[in-house]
């Protein structure tokens, strides 16, 4: 195809690309298979960018340098354009001490030309309204404000959403001393009250001086990374280049290193207990004050613009749309499973005919009825087959399949017939010499009664009697005839043996052997002194052929690996 291909355009080489539809499908496929459990696949990477910027726009109260106070409107890009997702992001908010708005906008659209923006339409997204900002601030006056946070989170789909609004507070907790410590010496416990006493007097000049350096390093940490004053938005990258920052604009990550604000305010004050390190006995030392956080949620009011929410009767519409969209892809599968099925059927049929065993159990007639049949289902299917239903199409092959059972189940029987009458025959085989084995064992020995091993002897009889006899049976029918010999009939003889097999080995595998004393016991008297305790209890050795009233005199029987008795 390749070469005609090639003649037919007058090129070198053909193009083997897939084009965009397979290509899309293809991805799809491999990206589901990446994010699913079920599927181990090679590393898929997938990166989904933003197409269009993110930015928070609010208007907050200035005070000019004559003091004349006038609105300040505020721009801050919350998520560049191209920028990768999923992701999160958190704006902070530090000079509103009381309820206020902020708006989710498109940010700057130069990139586009006047048709685009014009059908681009309105350029706010989301207008959030926070309720309880005044009330959170007067209910937790003794602490610090660090701030409004709203939590922004852009999903794997690229949908937009406003997660929650906090009011975030903090203060500092001091830790409280022991009030004494131990020392254990040479296995002797001592107990460091005067030190634990020289700790409390002295806790009050170091605390002084310690608070006073971890204010100032706090708020040096804090120009550090926070540079800009309060009352600014902050945003939370995930893993994006830090934005610029702006005059009083905080710039936070979402990962677990934020939490690391507070690893350089716990380091200081080391110095009062460097010195006595050396000292068997060391001092308790003086932990640096905690930071302890309070959250308070702000309720919010939303005006989504961007996807607004569906009206109950338009959702009710779409949910019924997709559930007949799904019902008619499931109709459709079904229809697609029973027209493959019938014409499968009558491919592999027609193969079948030909075949030597089918052949060897039919007759000329049996096979031009079925190949007939099949080349009427043939024609059928591809003039009127492509339009009909699915209860047609499944009547159709449930059809074809009746008039070929008996074929099929000829030549199915014939298959399991050398295999199971193998199994019978060496069960009867061993049964009888199990059986054989049993009778032999002498009666002082014997564990088996005469009722079980009449009943096994008869079960043998009647098995061996009748694989005889239908043999013999079969033998005369035609191959195209109904065979009497069926596999389920030699399974259920093969289990009805077993069964009795199984009871008489499972009884000799858990019987108790009779001592030396209880035999002798059961012994007749031969006119030997019935005192001589030494001559009935010791051992006889064998001898052949001789005989003690009815029993065999040093006789020794056991089971071998298959549960059959061995004498010796």
């Amino acid at each position: 195809v390749q070469e005609v291909l090639l003649k037919a355009v007058g090129k070198e080489e053909l193009g083997k690309n897939i084009n965009a539809d397979e290509a899309a499908a293809m991805g799809a496929v491999y990206q589901a298979a990446a994010l699913s459990k079920a599927f181990k696949v090679k590393p898929f990477v997938v990166r989904d960018a933003a197409m269009f910027p993110i930015q928070v726009e609010f208007t907050r109260e200035v005070e000019e340098d004559d003091k004349s106070k006038s609105l300040k409107h505020n721009k801050r890009i919350l998520f560049q354009r191209m920028a990768p997702y999923p992701q999160r992001k958190v704006i902070t908010f530090n000079r509103y001490t009381d309820d206020f708005e902020f708006y989710v906008n498109y940010g700057d659209l130069s990139f586009l030309n006047q048709d685009d923006l014009r059908i681009f339409g309105s350029l706010n997204l989301t207008t959030v309204r926070l309720k309880g900002v005044g009330d959170s601030f007067k209910k937790h006056s003794d602490y610090e404000s660090k701030g409004i946070k709203a939590h922004f989170n852009m999903d794997e789909s690229g949908v937009l959403s406003l997660d929650r609004v906090e009011s975030v507070f903090e203060t500092l907790v001091e830790d409280k001393l022991e009030e004494e410590s131990t020392l254990t010496i040479s296995g002797i416990t001592i107990k460091e009250e005067s030190l634990a006493e020289t700790a409390k007097e002295e806790q009050g000049g170091k605390q002084g001086q310690k608070s006073s350096a971890e204010d100032a390093g706090e708020e040096q940490g804090e120009e550090k990374q926070q540079s800009p004053p309060p009352d600014q938005p902050e945003s939370t990258p995930l893993k994006e280049e830090p934005q610029k920052k702006e005059e009083g604009e905080k710039v936070e990550s979402q990962d677990p290193k934020e939490n690391k604000e507070t690893t350089k305010e716990e380091e200081p004050s080391k110095s009062s207990g460097a010195s006595t390190a050396t000292k068997t006995e060391e001092e308790k030392k003086i932990k640096a004050p905690k930071k302890q956080k309070l959250v308070h949620e702000i309720t919010m009011e939303l005006d989504v613009n961007d996807v607004p929410d569906l009206l109950e009767d338009e959702l009710k519409s779409s949910m019924k749309k997709l559930q007949d969209l799904t019902v008619r892809d499931l109709e459709k599968q079904e229809r697609e499973k029973s027209a493959n099925s019938l014409e499968s059927f009558i491919f592999e049929t027609q193969d079948k005919l030909y075949q030597e065993e089918y052949q060897f159990v039919s007759t000329e007639e049996e096979r031009e009825e079925i190949s007939k049949k099949l080349s009427e289902a043939s024609n059928w299917m591809e003039e009127e087959g492509y339009a009909a239903a699915t209860k047609e199409l499944k009547d159709k092959l449930a059809e074809l399949k009746k008039l070929c059972r008996n074929l099929f189940f000829r030549v199915e029987e014939r298959r399991k017939w050398p295999e199971r009458l193998a199994a019978l025959e060496s069960l009867l085989n061993h049964s009888n010499i199990f059986l054989k084995g049993a009778r032999m064992i002498p009666e002082s020995d014997q564990i088996f009664t005469e009722v079980e091993l009449g009943t096994l002897e008869k079960a043998i009889n009647e098995t061996m009697m009748w694989k005889n006899e239908t043999l013999a049976e079969q033998k005369k029918l035609s191959p195209a005839e109904k065979p009497v010999l069926l596999s389920k009939d030699i399974e259920l003889k093969i289990a009805a043996l077993d069964r009795e097999v199984q009871y008489l080995l499972n009884k000799a595998k858990f019987a108790k052997p009779k001592s030396k004393k209880e035999k002798n016991a059961t012994k007749p008297d031969s006119g030997k002194n019935a005192t001589a305790t030494s001559e009935s209890e010791s051992t006889i050795p064998p001898t052949e052929g001789k005989q003690e009233g009815k029993e065999w005199v040093g006789s020794v029987s056991r089971y071998d690996s298959r549960g059959l008795l061995f004498f010796f």
